[in-house]
């Protein structure tokens, strides 16, 4: 008996790594889908940045910094039109940043404070009171606040030294909101999600989930990035609870085949379910080179010439050439990625040679040159 136990602990360990590893497969439903108005809205302002240490706009080359400086002062109460001002210690800026859903007022946002002229720097610089603005232009947050800047600058005489973008900042928890965006979400009747990677087959596996989950037809796939949710009558008004128990489920995603190239870095990004019809391949390059090594033509003695330069010019011509190989049908990813490096073929070359099985016909999957 306890022979038999030690035989089989070993393979209901293996069956139960098998079971996790199916299990984890999946993802859950929060992860793949967004609730369709429940989002962030863009907020952006335009402010000034003062306390700087001479690293600021130059008034004559910036006169928006300088229009805004004279507004500010006067709304103090200080005249300055017609004064010559020559300050370096102040940089109109853009700040941006955005409002969460459901923020209430005095909520605290962090925001991104950006350079508009041609300041050198913002360390050690403050923002000034700055209205944020929505998109329909009313102010949703007032900024205000230390910039912390990660890049600095630094130079002399003969050397200069830029680590980062010191021309970039941000405050922590530098802008209060003071208007709210109704959304009643307690209040509606049915919910639509919004897949982040649209799929027929991953719509309707959620779907499937949440009806098998609630036990109704109560979810139904609109189209590949939209699954609509009719909210179950013992869930009106308290949506929160039915959300919460339906962003954990599981669902395997599927994805189309697709070759993702990026042709300026030399990236390239091939999904598990790539397949290659059979084709063969040859990679070869072909090396022109030019070598130049002039000679120089003295004249005989006393015979009154001048010393000339001969040009020569040698051209070889090189080309390397390889065998075909043979790709072979409905390989998998990882035969065709070592199939490729068996031939030798760099990134560069093989952009190339998918593009060309792509035009041949011969690859079952999308081409995304970025």
């Amino acid at each position: 008996m306890r022979r038999m136990l030690r035989l089989h602990i070993p393979a209901l360990l293996a069956a139960l790594a098998i079971l996790c590893g199916a299990a984890e497969a999946g993802s859950r439903i929060k992860d793949l889908a967004d609730i369709e108005g429940v989002r962030d809205n863009q907020l952006i302002g335009y402010g000034l940045v003062v306390g700087l240490n001479g690293t600021g706009d130059g008034l004559n080359n910036s006169p928006f910094t300088r229009q805004s400086l004279q507004a500010m002062l006067e709304r103090l109460g200080v005249n300055i039109r017609g004064a010559q001002l020559r300050t370096g210690n102040v940089a109109a800026v853009m700040v941006t940043g955005n409002l969460p859903a459901f923020a209430t007022q005095g909520t605290r946002v962090d925001v991104v404070v950006s350079a508009l002229g041609d300041a050198k720097s913002l360390q050690g610089g403050t923002l000034l009171v700055t209205p944020l603005l929505g998109a329909d232009g009313n102010v949703y947050a007032v900024a205000q606040g230390t910039v912390a800047v990660a890049g600095f600058q630094a130079e002399g005489d003969a050397a200069k030294i830029v680590r980062g973008v010191p021309t970039v900042g941000r405050i922590s928890n530098g802008a209060v909101v003071e208007r709210e965006i109704d959304f009643a979400l307690n209040r509606m009747t049915s919910l639509r999600l919004a897949l982040r990677n649209p799929d027929l087959t991953t719509a309707k596996r959620i779907a499937g989930a949440i009806n098998d989950f609630i036990g109704a037809e109560a979810a139904e796939p609109i189209d590949r990035a939209t699954v609509s949710l009719t909210i179950p009558a013992k869930y009106h008004g308290n949506i929160v609870a039915l959300l919460t128990e339906i962003e954990p489920l599981q669902v395997e995603p599927d994805q189309p085949a697709k070759v993702v190239i990026d042709e300026r870095s030399g990236i390239i990004v091939m999904g598990r379910d790539v397949r290659v019809a059979t084709v063969a391949v040859a990679q070869g390059n072909l090396t022109v080179t030019v070598t130049e090594a002039p000679l120089v033509s003295q004249p005989a003695p006393f015979s009154q010439g001048q010393t000339r330069e001969v040009p020569r010019s040698t051209i070889t011509v090189t080309e390397e050439g390889r065998k075909l190989g043979i790709v072979n049908e409905g390989i998998s990813l990882r035969e065709l990625v070592d199939g490729l490096n068996a031939l030798g073929v760099g990134p560069r070359d093989l952009i190339s040679i998918l593009q060309a099985i792509k035009a041949a016909g011969a690859i079952q999957a999308e081409i995304e040159v970025m």
